[in-house]
């Protein structure tokens, strides 16, 4: 059976993706610090963004979509709210994989600390903002 999904907000979520990561990486927000920390050169001739874009809306479009029927599936199994449903999914996801793969990575890459909070706090972020998407517009039939 495959949980109810209102792909509209799935869409709509993907897209804040973008919005969010847009203003996170600014040079005014946390860009520069990222790049330095991260050592890649935002001024590098030649370098195109087109295709870590493209990579970026199809892995946002997967896990919009995921938390959605996570989201879904928490709901039908706890009730109550569909929109603390979609936020507390949101959360344990991000708590159980996101941060949690993360930190192991970066841990055992020598990365800096700094970059690992930066990087794992955007993510948290935008699945939050995902979550409260999907959980104002649920699935047709649902609430």
């Amino acid at each position: 059976m495959v949980p109810e999904i209102n792909y509209w907000a799935v869409l709509l979520a993907t897209a804040s993706s973008m919005l969010v990561g847009t203003i996170w990486y600014t040079p005014k927000v946390f860009g520069t610090r990222w790049s330095k920390l991260a050592n890649v050169d935002m001024d590098r001739p030649g370098a195109s963004a087109v295709g870590p874009i493209i990579v970026t809306v199809i892995v946002s479009f997967v896990t919009a979509w995921v938390l959605a029927g996570a989201s879904t599936i928490a709901w039908h199994f706890y009730g109550g709210s569909y929109l603390m449903s979609a936020l507390f999914t949101a959360l344990i996801l991000w708590a159980g994989f996101t941060a949690a793969r993360f930190i192991t990575h970066d841990a055992f890459e020598g990365r800096p600390s700094t970059l690992t909070i930066i990087n794992i706090a955007h993510e948290l972020v935008t699945v939050v903002v995902m979550a409260i998407i999907i959980g104002v517009w649920p699935p047709a039939g649902t609430v």
